[in-house]
C-alpha cells in the first residue's frame, strides 16, 4: 500500500548518482558497421566524460577500442559529432584533446596520428578505399577572426599533404560516395543559413566540376547518400516535409511526416540501403518514430513505434541504430532487416527499475496564444512506494528544451523520473519551432524567439493547471542552453511561473550574437533579426535588460569553460538579481562546457535544483544534499 506524503518529499529509487551515470550510465553516440563488427560511442560520466569507441563482433563479445588516454569526440562546429569511421578493420577518429584524426586498429592497439595541422579541427569522416584517402570536414582556427570551414581528402599514408575538395561556403557536412568511387556529394550552406534554413547539394562525377544539383534558399537538404547501383538520394523539405527523394525522381513517399533532423551535429542518418537497393529507414510523425522499408514506391513499416530513432546504419544485410522506447533506457540495438526486430547491443544504464515507480509520457496537445496547436509530454508523478495527499495537486516543472531548433520525445529519461518518482508533474514542450511537425511548425519562431516558445510553455503550464493536472500555485520552468533563455525570459516577460531554474542558459542575446561561435554566429539573424540593424529588439527581449519584471527567484548552473554561453552572461543576471533583492542561486562547474558531461557536476546540478525547488515551494527532500549558496 502507498503511503500519502507532501509532493517533493518522496524517497526515490532514482537518484542523482544514477541519473549521472550509476553502475556503467553511458551516453550512446553514433553508430558504424564494419563487416561483421558492429562499432559504437560512449561517453562515461565516470571517466571525466571520456568518449569511448566500443566494438562488438560476431561473437556477441564487446570491447573498448581507443585506449584510455584518449577520447573520441570532435569540436568542429563546437558540438561536433560525426568523430569516427571504420573501414576494413581500422577505425579512424578525432581525439577530444588535440583534434587531430588517429588510426586504430579495430582490435586495439597503440593509435597513430595521421594528421598534421594543430589549428585544424576535424570531423564527419568517410574513408575512400579507391583513392586511399580519408576525406573530412575541417574547420581551420590557425588565422583571425572566424575559422575557416573546408572539404578535404587526407592521404591514409600519414603524409599530411592534404588536398582541398571543396571550399568558399561557409559550411560543410555529410560527404558521400558512390560504390565506384566516381561519384562525391556533400552538403554545404553560409551565413545567415542554419542547416535546416537552406543547403546547397553538390556533385561531383570523376574530374569533372562540382555541380549543384537540389538545395538552395528556403530548402534543406539532408544526408545526401548513393545506392548500390550509385544513384544519390537524400531528404528534403521543399513540400513542407523532410521527405526522401531520388536523383532523378520526386518524393518516393510523400508523406506529411520528417525523414530528416536538424543538424546540429555531424554524422547524422535516417536511411541507408540493403543490397538490392532497398531503403530501410526511419520516419517521425506524430511524434514517434517509426522504422520501415522503401522499395517499389512503397513504405512498407516494420516493428512497432520508438520514441527515437538516430544513427541509423545498413551495410549488406546488416542494420542497427541509436533507439529509444518510453519504457527503458535509450539503446545500441542491431535490427532485423526482415521484420524489423532489435537485439539490444548496449543500454544507457545498467541499473533497474521498477516499473511500477515509472511514470509515463502522455502526448498532449493545446491551444496556442497565435490561433495554432502546441505539442508536449506530460508525466504525472510516480512512485510505487509514495502517493500525494488526498486532495492536493502536485509541482508542475515545465521543460523548454535547448535548440530552440531541436525537439523532445517521449523517449525514457531518468532526468524527468528523477522529478517525477519524487512528486513532480513534468512537462516537456515541443513549443513552435520546434521540428518533427514539418517546416511550418517550425517556422512560427522566425522572428518570434522569446515570443512564441514563451507564449507555448505558459499556456501548457496553463492548460495543465485547468485541467486540474497540477497546483497552480507551485509552478517552475527549466531548460538549458536556448531553453535557459526560454526559461528566464519566461520568468521575466510572464507571471504565471514561481521559480526557474536555467542551465547554461542565456540572458543577453546581444553578448550572444557578439561573441557565440561561428556555427551560431548568424542564427539569431531568422530568430529575431540581423544584428545591429534589430539592436532594439535584441535589447527588448534580453531579461538581463529587464530584470525589474522579475518576482520570483531563479537558480543558474553554468559550465565555467562554455564558449556557447559564456559564463558572463549567467554571472551577470545573478548580479542583476541579487541587487533587485530576489533571492537567486549561482552554482559554477570548473572544466565544464556547453552541457555538463562529468558525473560529480551531473549529480550536484540535480541535486541543486531540488534543494532550490524545496526552498521555494518550502517542502524538505528525502534526498541528503548540500545546501546551495541563495544570495
Amino acid at each position: 500500500m502507498k503511503r500519502a506524503a507532501p509532493y517533493g518529499t518522496w524517497a526515490s529509487p532514482i537518484s542523482a548518482e544514477i541519473v549521472a551515470g550509476g553502475t556503467g550510465g553511458v551516453r550512446l553516440m553514433d553508430v558504424a558497421l564494419d563487416g561483421d563488427t558492429l562499432f559504437w560511442i560512449e561517453v562515461r560520466p565516470t571517466e571525466a566524460a571520456r568518449a569511448v569507441v566500443m566494438a562488438r563482433d560476431a561473437d556477441g563479445v564487446s570491447r573498448e577500442v581507443t585506449p584510455a588516454d584518449f577520447s573520441a569526440r570532435s569540436r568542429v562546429h563546437e558540438y561536433g559529432g560525426g568523430a569516427f569511421a571504420v573501414h576494413d578493420g581500422a577505425v579512424y577518429f578525432t581525439n577530444f584533446s588535440d583534434q587531430q584524426i588517429w588510426r586504430v586498429d579495430a582490435g586495439g592497439g597503440t593509435p597513430a596520428r595521421i594528421t598534421t595541422r594543430d589549428a585544424q579541427r576535424y570531423a564527419d569522416m568517410l574513408v575512400d578505399p579507391h583513392a586511399n584517402r580519408l576525406i573530412a570536414v575541417t574547420e581551420d582556427h590557425a588565422g583571425e577572426g572566424e575559422p575557416a570551414n573546408r572539404l578535404v581528402a587526407i592521404p591514409l599514408d600519414g603524409s599530411g599533404a592534404e588536398e582541398v575538395i571543396a571550399e568558399g561556403d561557409d559550411f560543410y557536412a555529410s560527404p558521400c560516395l558512390s560504390p565506384d568511387g566516381q561519384r562525391l556529394a556533400w552538403l554545404s550552406w553560409s551565413h545567415p543559413n542554419m542547416p535546416w534554413d537552406g543547403t546547397r547539394l553538390w556533385l561531383s562525377e570523376g574530374a569533372g566540376p562540382a555541380l549543384v544539383v537540389a538545395g538552395g534558399e528556403g530548402e534543406s537538404i539532408f544526408q545526401p547518400a548513393f545506392a548500390p547501383d550509385g544513384t544519390l538520394h537524400y531528404v528534403s523539405d521543399r513540400s513542407g516535409w523532410w521527405n526522401l527523394y531520388g536523383e532523378t525522381a520526386g518524393p518516393l513517399q510523400p508523406m506529411a511526416a520528417e525523414f530528416g533532423r536538424p543538424q546540429w551535429v555531424f554524422g547524422m542518418s535516417t536511411y541507408g540501403f540493403l543490397e538490392d537497393g532497398t531503403i530501410l529507414c526511419a520516419w517521425q510523425a506524430e511524434g514517434r518514430w517509426r522504422l520501415g522499408r522503401v522499395a517499389d514506391g512503397a513504405l512498407t513499416p516494420l516493428g512497432g513505434a520508438y520514441s527515437d530513432v538516430s544513427a541509423l546504419r545498413v551495410q549488406g544485410g546488416r542494420a542497427a541504430a541509436l533507439l529509444s522506447r518510453h519504457d527503458r533506457p535509450g539503446e545500441v540495438a542491431s535490427i532485423d532487416i526482415r521484420n524489423g526486430d532489435t537485439e539490444s547491443i548496449r543500454t544507457a544504464s545498467d541499473d533497474a527499475l521498477d516499473p511500477a515507480g515509472l511514470s509515463r509520457a502522455q502526448a498532449i496537445s493545446f491551444a496556442a496564444e497565435d490561433g495554432g496547436q502546441a505539442h508536449a509530454f506530460f508525466y504525472p508523478p510516480a512512485n510505487a512506494a509514495f502517493e500525494g495527499p488526498a486532495g492536493e495537486a502536485p509541482p508542475l516543472i515545465v521543460k523548454s528544451h535547448g535548440g530552440p531548433t531541436a525537439a523532445t520525445s517521449d523517449g525514457f529519461s531518468l532526468a524527468i523520473q528523477f522529478w517525477t518518482s519524487r512528486g513532480f508533474a513534468v512537462l516537456d514542450v515541443n513549443y513552435g519551432g520546434s521540428t518533427g511537425y514539418g517546416r511550418a511548425y517550425r517556422e512560427r519562431l522566425e522572428g518570434q524567439w522569446g515570443v512564441v516558445d514563451v507564449a507555448d510553455c505558459t499556456a501548457g503550464a496553463l492548460h495543465c493547471v485547468a485541467k486540474g493536472l497540477v497546483d497552480g500555485e507551485r509552478l517552475a520552468i527549466s531548460g538549458g542552453s536556448a531553453g535557459g533563455y526560454t526559461t528566464l525570459s519566461a520568468l521575466t516577460f510572464r507571471d504565471v511561473f514561481k521559480a526557474g531554474a536555467s542551465h547554461y542558459g542565456i540572458g543577453d542575446l546581444e553578448a550572444l550574437a557578439q561573441h557565440t561561435h561561428k556555427f551560431e554566429a548568424r542564427y539569431l539573424d531568422s530568430l529575431i533579426g540581423p544584428w545591429p540593424a534589430r539592436a532594439d529588439l535584441y535589447r527588448a527581449r534580453s531579461p538581463i535588460h529587464h530584470t525589474d519584471r522579475l518576482s520570483c527567484p531563479a537558480i543558474f548552473l553554468q559550465g565555467l569553460e562554455d564558449k556557447v554561453v559564456p559564463p558572463e552572461q549567467s554571472e551577470a543576471m545573478v548580479a542583476a538579481l541579487a541587487a533587485a533583492g530576489i533571492p537567486v542561486a549561482y552554482v559554477p562547474f570548473e572544466g565544464e562546457q556547453h552541457g555538463f558531461r562529468k558525473s560529480e557536476n551531473i549529480r550536484r546540478a540535480l541535486e541543486a535544483e531540488l534543494w532550490f525547488y524545496g526552498r521555494v515551494f518550502a517542502f524538505t527532500p528525502a534526498d541528503d544534499i548540500a545546501p546551495v549558496d541563495m544570495r
